[in-house]
């Protein structure tokens, strides 16, 4: 009888018993271990008042009108007394009640962050469009850059001229790209020497009376790059100048130079 007992208790008789979900020789099996056994008895009271926690906890209150409109109606129709089987009976309903209005919460939550998590799951992805769509723009921009200078190589008018190191510097080469009628200046860096940290490479443009500084050659722009346009200028050159010092006119002998085509 022990070991039914506590076959008894690992079911879940005393659940449908109290929930009113057990038939008749089920419900005399139960009252018949609840009568017999104290542990039995005293697991139905403890679950008895944990369901009566839930139904209290999820009652609703009724509207103040909705009590005299009880009372009135009692007035009219004879009091109906309930016996304990009825009485039982209205307890469990209450119970599934309850217990229905719990599961009921319990999925709302759980659609509620699962929603959520496809909230989130969307905006990654639309960060990620929105990259990928910056990422697009900035290879447009590239690519359409890169057929400007095409455009700019192929045209007839524009002269290319090739600048080539001195004993100073005799791996340096360059390339200069020159369209006079179009005002454009390009020059693709093939090779230049490695310089001390101090100094670096300076390229200009001869006039007749001056010089003009058109920036610093790096030996990491070895691509296809725009240099300022200047009208009338004779020659280019490069020097090797201090790093930091403001270009002047006093530079010092070119370790690279070419004449230009004078537009007549």
């Amino acid at each position: 009888m022990s070991n039914n007992k506590d076959t008894f208790l690992k079911s879940d008789l005393l659940e449908r018993y109290l929930t009113g979900q057990t038939n008749t020789q089920e419900s005399i099996e139960v009252e018949s271990y609840i009568n017999t056994f104290p542990e039995i008895k005293e697991a139905y009271n403890t679950l008895q008042n944990k369901l009566e926690l839930v139904a209290f906890a999820n009652a609703e209150e009724a509207p103040t009108h909705l009590l005299g409109n009880i009372l009135e109606s009692l007035d009219e129709k004879p009091v109906i007394i309930l016996n304990e089987k009825q009485k039982k009976s209205s307890f469990n309903f209450g119970i599934a009640a309850s217990i229905a209005a719990l599961v009921f919460a319990g999925s709302s939550v759980y659609f509620y962050f699962q929603n959520q998590d496809l909230v989130n799951e969307n905006q990654v992805i639309v960060d990620e469009l929105y990259d990928l769509r910056s990422d697009i723009d900035q290879n447009n921009s590239k690519l359409n850059a890169l057929a400007e200078q095409f455009s700019q190589l192929n045209n007839p008018e524009t002269e290319k001229y090739i600048l080539n190191g001195n004993l100073r510097a005799k791996n340096l080469k360059t390339v200069a790209y020159i369209n006079s009628k179009e005002k454009t200046s390009m020059i693709d860096v093939v090779s230049l020497p490695i310089l001390p940290e101090n100094q670096e490479y300076q390229i200009w443009a001869e006039l007749q009376d001056k010089q003009v500084n058109l920036g610093i050659l790096s030996i990491r722009d070895r691509r296809l790059q725009q240099i300022p346009y200047t009208k009338d200028a004779l020659g280019l050159s490069i020097t090797i100048e201090e790093k930091g010092v403001k270009p002047n006119n006093n530079r010092d002998t070119p370790v690279a130079e070419i004449e230009l085509k004078i537009e007549d």
